[in-house]
């Protein structure tokens, strides 16, 4: 199956790279056809991107690369959607906003997607934790995990073969514009 993106181009995907989204995401319902993206070229940001819509793409990061006491309770209706009944073989990973200023961007740690790996279904999930901030700024914590650990990659986790999908060089890359 041929995916057009506006950020990476033309590629041949399998059905099977396919994360099913049965209720789309938060502000883009009618979108339901995902595939998660591993940019070599990029070593912070998996891309989770539309395969209906070449334009839609957000930018994520698993949570536990620099949020060591996040944790994802799901409810009875998350596990039904996803297809779950065990929630500890989800992944889950925070949409990213990146404004002009990366110094200020910030992670929706509020409503996390979470990925049934084996179903390749997905869901973007609102957690009942009223702690949780759909606007947590992330650069701060970002930067100091790279200043810990500058040998450990960011992406580490999301190379999972299972999950993300690295976007191979025969990609036909639109032209960068400079601006």
């Amino acid at each position: 199956m041929k995916v057009v993106t506006s950020r990476f181009g033309s590629m041949e995907l399998m059905e099977e790279d396919l994360l099913q989204f049965p209720e789309g995401l938060l502000g883009f319902g009618n979108l339901r056809k995902f595939v998660l993206l591993d940019d070599p070229n990029d070593e912070i940001f998996a891309w989770l991107q539309s395969c209906e819509e070449p334009d839609v793409a957000f930018p994520v990061l698993e949570p536990e690369l620099f949020a060591t006491d996040y944790h994802v309770d799901l409810v009875k209706s998350d596990l039904e959607v996803l297809g779950l009944d065990d929630p500890m073989k989800a992944r889950s990973f925070l949409i990213i906003t990146i404004p002009a200023d990366p110094t200020q961007m910030t992670a929706n740690f509020k409503a996390p997607v979470v990925i049934n790996v084996a179903k390749r279904r997905a869901r973007q999930c609102v957690l009942q934790d009223n702690s949780l901030a759909i606007r947590e700024p992330i650069f701060a914590r970002l930067q100091q995990r790279v200043v810990q650990s500058p040998s450990k990659a960011l992406k580490g986790h999301s190379e999972d073969r299972s999950v993300a999908i690295r976007i191979p060089d025969s990609a036909t890359r639109p032209p960068m514009v400079e601006g």
